[in-house]
This record gives C-alpha cells, structure tokens and sequence, in this order.
C-alpha cells in the first residue's frame, strides 16, 4: 500500500513539474508588448526612429523589408545576420546571398536610441523585426502586430546561409520546400514575393536574361528599358547600375508587382516562375485583382517569418552593440 502510494505521489509530482516546465517555457516565449514593463517607449522609439530615418534615406524601408527575410529565415530569428565578421568567422553580410543589403549603421541608430532609454533591455533582434514592421508601413503596406521577447545569437550562420536561402534564380520545387521548411504555405510565398513591388534590382542579378540572347518570355517593351539599364553584360557590381522592380509604383507595396509580373515584366527569374506555375499563378492572379487578399497573405506570411524559431527567455544575449556579439564587444 504504501509503495503504491509512493508511486502515484511520483507520478503526481512529475505531472506537475511538467506541468510547471510548460508553463514556464510559454511564459519566456514571444508576446505582444513584451516590453511593457521593462522599457514601455520601445517601439514607440522603434516607430519614430524608422520614420525619422525613411525621411532622411527612402532606401531604409526596403532595406527594414529585406534584413527579417534574410536573417528569419536562416534557421532561427536572432540578428544574426547584422554581426560582422572576425578574424575566424564570415559575417552573413559579406556572402554572395547578401549581394546589395545596405543600411546596417542605421540599425545600431536604433540601438542607440533604445539604450539611452533603457539601456541592456531591447534585442537587436526585436529591434530588426520591428523596424521591418514599421518600414512596411512606411511604403504604404499594412501594420502586422507582431510578438517580441527575441534574444540575439552569438554567432555568425554564414557557413549555412545557402541550405536556407532560397534563390532567385532556383525552380519554384526549390522555393517553395524552403518555405515550407519553416511553415509558409503557397500564398504565403507569392505574398512575401510581393515585396519586390517595391526597391530595385542590381544589373548584376538580370543580366543574364539580357545577354548575350534575351529571354523570350520577357515583355519586349519592357526589355528596352532593363537594357538601358543595364547596358553591360558584365557589370560592375559596385558600379550605380539597376532598374526599379516596379517603374509604376517604385515607393509604394502594392499589388502592381502581380500585374508586372502576368504581363511578363518581372525582372527575376522567380518572378517568372512565380507568374506560370501551376501552383502559384491561381494566387498572383488573385492578388492582382486584390490588395486586401495580398495585405493579409503578406501579413500572415510575416508572422509566421518573425517568429522562426527565436531565441527567448535564458537563451542567447541582449547584445550591447548590434553588430557584435557581447564577448566581443
């Protein structure tokens, strides 16, 4: 009798403990206003810090935009992409996938802003995908509440990046099992596609659907100008050489992107692909005929990015400095 009840005072205590565990693992994951308490202006600061800075530099919206792609989607959301390089790590900045990504000083702007409020509080993490939030807004996309609480890695993820980062000239099989490796659907990635309704596209990346033959399946009106652009085959890629993703609406996240692309003036091939496949053009002809059902595909698409396996509660480290890591600052 009494073992029996020694066993099942066992079995109780470990249920609770689990139970505890749970909770308490829920309890340091993301939340909406997680800093409330601890440093109430920061998004407020984040807010009107990327609002100051799109004044300044209209570039910094696209660049919020491209930096929670690039950093959320290489296995877990932790800013990993803004540390530099040491003397035995690549930075992500500096690979090839990175080609064009601007504007990481005005991240540690940011920083600046938030640690003379509350200094060691706010992740770089948060701050970037905040700053991408409040840049969305900033081009005329739709606010997205997203959940904060993100902690930074320590360490570079350059040596990986290629196993996650899809690319914009892989086949639409490739694309959309990179997506769906962190739970974004097919609407979902012809929404975040949309994001190349606004910025523009380096000569280097297109040059190769202009020479030395043409794609066909390019609108001919529309190559006339891609060659003016870009009026060498082998261009220099720090040389001021690119075209607009959208000549309509350059400064603007709107649905114009779809119709570009179903008229074949999409400027990469995944815009293309994006336009023909069998999977994915039922939902670019939907989002050409509706804003709203691109806002809430995008806006469900970038919830889903933010919150790829982040770091929360004891993992990870505020960084100090958005671009080191905290044992080397």
């Amino acid at each position: 009798m009494g073992y029996r009840c020694l066993f099942f005072l066992v079995i109780f205590s470990l249920s609770g403990l689990s139970g505890f565990l749970a909770e308490n693992e829920e309890a340091a994951g993301l939340v909406m206003s997680y800093y409330k308490d601890t440093c109430p202006q920061a998004e407020e600061i984040i807010k009107e810090q990327v609002k100051l800075l799109y004044k300044r530099h209209k570039n910094t919206a696209f660049s919020w935009l491209r930096n929670i792609f690039h950093d959320c989607f290489v296995e877990s959301c932790d800013a990993s992409l803004l540390l530099d390089s040491t003397r035995r790590v690549l930075s992500e900045k500096e690979t090839d996938r990175s080609f064009g990504m601007r504007n990481f000083r005005y991240i540690e702007t940011i920083k600046e802003a938030l640690e003379r409020e509350c200094p060691g509080v706010v992740s770089c993490s948060d701050i970037l995908v905040l700053s991408a939030r409040d840049g969305i807004v900033s081009v005329g996309g739709p606010y997205i509440p997203l959940k904060t609480g993100r902690r930074d890695g320590r360490k570079s993820r350059a040596d990986i990046l290629e196993q996650y980062l899809p690319d914009h000239n892989e086949s639409m099989n490739v694309v959309l099992e990179r997506f769906a490796n962190i739970g974004i659907d097919t609407p979902g990635v012809v929404a975040l596609l949309g994001s190349h309704s606004v910025g523009r596209t380096h000569c280097v990346k297109l040059v190769h659907r202009l020479y030395p033959e043409v794609d066909p399946a390019l609108n001919p009106d529309h190559v006339e100008h891609m060659l003016h652009k870009c009026p060498d085959a082998i261009p220099d890629p720090k040389a001021v050489q690119y075209v607009r993703n959208d000549r309509g609406t350059p400064m603007k996240l709107d649905n114009n992107y779809y119709r570009n692309i179903l008229d074949n003036k999409g400027l990469l091939i995944v815009d293309h692909q994006l336009a023909t496949d069998k999977r994915t053009k039922p939902y670019v002809k939907k989002m050409a005929k509706s804003q709203d059902y691109f806002f809430n595909e995008f806006s469900r698409a970038i919830t889903i990015l933010s919150e790829n396996n982040p770091l929360t509660g004891t993992q990870g480290e505020i960084r100090k400095q958005c671009n080191l890591a905290n044992k080397n600052h």
